[in-house]
């Protein structure tokens, strides 16, 4: 049987820091305070893409991060999974314009919309296309300009969230790596989290912003995040030493931890840093803690996002 194992992983954020205290100044003049973000959300600042900056071209630079720790060329890439809620265009697919940014054709390329789960959902797609032996090396992207749907008048959203890009190259390897993964979705909740907007015309039609019912969100995601990481521990057979949860909310972060029983000191919270990154945000976890992974452990991804979607990995580093 052939596994498919992290090889290398890689980050990128936006040099443009928008600290809280900031937002209730022009230009965002958002009615909050930095106490009360960090009160109810653990974040203390994110990053803004400029308006040069892409959801393509910031994964173009994590990817070559991912690429390089992993000792692989962009052309020897047998596939290229990109997920992101802010592509470039309507068409074609982002993973497309990443592709050629890497010099990877002609591998197989195409997004993946799965919101904050996204990530996930790579991961998902890549180890099973490795352990079905169509593929060997693959790259998991997730990406995001996430401002761009931001209205900055509504401060139950935009405080939340920012912009950013992680990646992870798969092998397929001999030896375990991801033991046991889940990936979930019901349409029922589409609405509590939300852009509901469309092209029609040349013009947009509706809400062209994030719109989101706060409690509701948060309620169903610490339910199906446990309820998820629960299933792969089970069928993996194996505890984890890392807990690498979507970085949304350190009030999420913090739920999940206890009802799994995962020590503060082994659960990654990078949130207050970079806000929620959606589908980046898993990825840029993984590049910044991958240092304290030891060969061996096991770590423990999993998210929530609009949807719903929901789903968990359990890997071997």
């Amino acid at each position: 049987m052939m596994y498919a194992k992290i090889a290398g992983v890689g980050g990128y954020l936006p040099p443009t820091v928008v600290e809280n205290d900031a937002l209730s100044a022009p230009p965002f003049s958002v009615d909050t305070s930095d106490e009360w973000i960090r009160a109810r959300t653990g974040i203390r600042r994110r990053r803004i893409a400029a308006e040069n900056e892409t959801s393509a071209g910031m994964a173009a630079i994590a990817s070559r991060d991912a690429l390089s720790a992993a000792n692989v060329q962009g052309e020897n890439l047998d596939m290229i999974i990109f997920a992101t809620t802010t592509p470039d265009r309507i068409y074609p697919a982002s993973a497309c314009l990443l592709q050629k940014e890497l010099n990877a054709a002609p591998c197989a390329a195409f997004d993946v919309q799965a919101v904050c789960s996204g990530f996930l959902y790579a991961v998902a797609i890549a180890e099973g296309m490795i352990a079905a032996g169509r593929a060997k090396t693959v790259l998991a992207v997730g990406a995001e300009v996430f401002s761009s749907t931001l209205d900055w008048r509504d401060r139950s959203t935009c405080v939340l969230f920012g912009d950013g890009a992680g990646a992870a190259v798969l092998r397929a390897s001999e030896t375990p790596g991801i033991l046991a993964a889940e990936i979930r979705a019901d349409g029922n909740y589409a609405d509590k989290l939300t852009v509901n907007a469309k092209v029609r015309g040349g013009k947009v039609v509706g809400d062209p912003y994030t719109r989101m019912d706060g409690g509701a969100v948060y309620r169903f995601a610490v339910a199906k995040m446990t309820e998820s990481a629960q299933n792969v521990i089970a069928q993996a057979g194996r505890n984890p030493d890392w807990l690498v949860l979507h970085q949304a909310n350190s009030r999420i972060i913090e739920a999940v931890r206890k009802r799994l029983n995962v020590s503060a000191e082994r659960c990654v919270n990078c949130v207050d840093d970079c806000a929620n990154t959606s589908a980046a945000s898993i990825p840029l976890a993984l590049a910044k803690f991958a240092p304290q992974f030891a060969a061996g452990d096991s770590v423990l991804l999993a998210a929530a996002g609009g949807g719903f979607t929901w789903g968990a990995a359990l890997l071997q580093w």
